[in-house]
């Protein structure tokens, strides 16, 4: 298999054991989630590092077109004996299947415990019963909670404010104590805020409904998402607007490649924030938007949502030292493919 991008191929998929690759086939991750947003992007990173990939999704969230060109396996993560078989042909797994809206986790704590808690427990369990050693966990900056002090470190205590946060901090000390009491390696990578899309145009953000800032400002100045709906202009910020660290989906989809070989390499569990240790507000994220696509944004002011903390901005020092990762693409990069995707998108349905 050839191999391309910033990265050395992984060769060889076998057994690993004390990080060592046996010579004669390929390694085959198992991204569970892979037909979503930033699992899609990550199998295409994997694939172009040289490795095997085998997508696992129940498409309750993603969609089958994200996947093209993979094999699939249509199934859920409480679904412990299909869990199981795919494990047991892949070397590690990536886990990206997790429900992750602030606002419907307030109003629906109970579906994120089942999904995020359970399902994440269900994995971890057929995981061991595969031999898998290798988990690589899409974890989130709301584990923070509301932090007074930016940029965020990952020593900054576990602090979330929303059910959300709290899923993700339940299945990191899942984490932690499956490598205590078992051996199984991760790497828990907090994600800020993802944005953008392929650079190529193959695929992109696709939720629906949408939830994300950019794209709802994107479809709004294209004419085709109605007002944008802005929570809050009273928050402590310079222009009263939330703060986030908006960070692009390929750069995070490359973190997990480099994650990965460091876990392979015989190296310990870890966690690291990835974002670009700057933040931008959501007027500076309008005025982007309307930059890139000479259009104005139309929106309005709306009430706060619950649970959203005014900043959120990360100190990427940490996966800079240790993986050698840091981001490559800025917001206004972001902003680019992603209105390239959504232009594409509303082309083939003919708008």
């Amino acid at each position: 298999m050839t191999c391309d991008g910033p990265f050395p191929c992984i060769k060889s998929r076998s057994r690993i054991v004390l990080g060592q690759i046996e010579e004669g086939a390929e390694v085959r991750i198992l991204v569970v989630g892979g037909a979503g947003y930033i699992g899609s992007h990550t199998a295409r990173v994997l694939r172009r590092a040289g490795l095997e990939v085998l997508i696992y999704d129940n498409l309750s969230t993603g969609f089958e077109f994200l996947a093209k060109g993979f094999e699939m396996i249509v199934g859920d993560v409480h679904d412990s004996k299909k869990l199981l078989e795919a494990l047991k042909r892949s070397d590690a797994v990536m886990h990206f299947a997790a429900n992750h809206y602030v606002g419907e986790s307030m109003a629906n704590p109970r579906k994120y415990f089942r999904n995020n808690v359970e399902g994440g427990i269900s994995l971890l369990n057929a995981a061991l019963d595969a031999g898998t050693k290798y988990v690589i966990f899409s974890s989130t900056c709301s584990v923070y909670g509301s932090p007074e002090k930016m940029p965020i470190t990952e020593e900054y205590p576990r602090l979330p404010v929303n059910p959300y946060g709290i899923s993700k901090v339940f299945f990191e000390q899942a984490l932690e104590s499956y490598d205590f009491a078992y051996g199984l390696k991760y790497a828990s990578l907090r994600y800020f805020n993802a944005c953008g899309a392929d650079e190529g145009g193959e695929i992109g953000e696709c939720h629906e409904p949408e939830p994300h800032l950019i794209p709802l400002a994107l479809r709004a100045a294209g004419g085709f998402g109605g007002e944008l709906q802005v929570y809050g202009t009273d928050y402590p910020t310079p222009d009263g607007t939330c703060i986030r660290d908006y960070t692009n989906v390929v750069d995070l989809a490359e973190a997990h490649v480099k994650a990965l070989q460091h876990l392979m390499a015989g190296n310990p569990s870890f966690t690291v924030n990835l974002g670009t240790g700057e933040g931008s507000s959501v007027k500076q994220v309008l005025s982007t938007v309307e930059e890139v696509t000479g259009k104005k944004v139309p929106h309005k002011i709306v009430p706060r949502r619950p649970g959203d903390p005014p900043a959120l901005v990360a100190d990427p020092t940490k996966a800079r030292q240790l993986l050698n990762w840091k981001t490559k693409r800025s917001l206004r990069d972001s902003v680019s493919t992603a209105w390239k995707w959504m232009q594409k998108q509303q082309t083939l349905a003919g708008v």
